[in-house]
């Protein structure tokens, strides 16, 4: 594989990574809001990663590609919370209100793993980088 495809594969990990950030942070923001139907209601987003396979084939007879993309941000389909609170200006005729599926614990989790896929990443770059640069270096001499 040519040093170059690595910044692409993993450039395409600092994106998935940083979608999975955003929408966990989305899903934090939105934990506590609350709605007066379970259709109205936030449900929890997740994206969903996909491989990509590139089906080139180097000089060397090995593959040539690869990386990963968001193939789709789902809800997650946990329950909502049901709440009985009939002083809510949102509560229906019933005295419910609902709340989102987000649990914030896990998302703190969510986000410790994103940042840390993210951290890998750019540590690949760093290294790819070096690698040329020490290739350089031993051209010169």
């Amino acid at each position: 594989m040519a040093l170059d495809r690595i910044f692409d594969i993993a450039g395409s990990g600092l994106s998935a990574q940083l979608i999975r950030m955003n929408s966990t942070a989305s899903n934090i923001a939105n934990s506590n809001v609350v709605a007066g139907s379970e259709a109205e209601a936030f449900r929890g987003k997740r994206p969903v990663f996909q491989s990509i396979l590139n089906q080139m084939v180097s000089a060397q007879g090995q593959s040539a590609g690869g990386g990963v993309r968001v193939a789709d941000i789902v809800d997650d389909p946990r329950p909502l919370k049901e709440m009985y609170n009939p002083g809510h200006p949102m509560a229906n005729a019933d005295g419910y209100i609902w709340g989102s599926n987000v649990n914030e614990v896990e998302e703190m989790i969510e986000m410790l793993d994103a940042s840390r896929g993210y951290q890998n990443n750019v540590e690949v770059i760093k290294t790819a980088k070096d690698l040329m640069l020490r290739t350089l270096d031993i051209t010169k001499a």
